[in-house]
């Protein structure tokens, strides 16, 4: 990989932002002027072509309302924890094409429709 081109993690890191932001109902345009930003710059971020500094990352939680480490959850790249004897492997990656999915506005709109269904046994069907 060239120093140049975006890591797995960058990718990552960034639809986490995307999806946070859409779950929100915010606006890249909202969310570059709580930072002091442009909406181009928050696009380059959310896309991972442009990696997030520790203190914008922790700005961007900030504003987000999540903890630093949400922005980490899941990353598929991870190492596996290690188990000992009696201790099961869980299987706590999400498949890039479900992080794809659930960062788009399709998938923003679906999680919003389910949570919407009060009757626990119409959303279980």
């Amino acid at each position: 990989m060239s120093k140049k081109s975006p890591s797995p993690i960058d990718h990552h890191v960034g639809a986490r932002v995307r999806m946070r932001r859409m779950l929100l109902g915010m606006s890249q345009d909202k969310l570059g002027e709580a930072l002091g930003l442009t909406f181009q710059q928050v696009q380059k971020y959310e896309k991972g072509a442009n990696r997030i500094g520790a203190s914008r990352l922790y700005d961007i939680a900030r504003v987000l309302e999540v903890p630093v480490q949400y922005f980490f959850e899941d990353y598929a790249g991870a190492p596996e924890p290690q188990t000992g004897f009696a201790e099961e492997t869980g299987g706590y990656a999400v498949h890039d094409e479900t992080t794809r999915f659930m960062s788009s506005t399709e998938g923003v709109e679906l999680c919003r429709a389910f949570a919407a269904i009060s009757d626990t046994a119409v959303r279980r069907r």
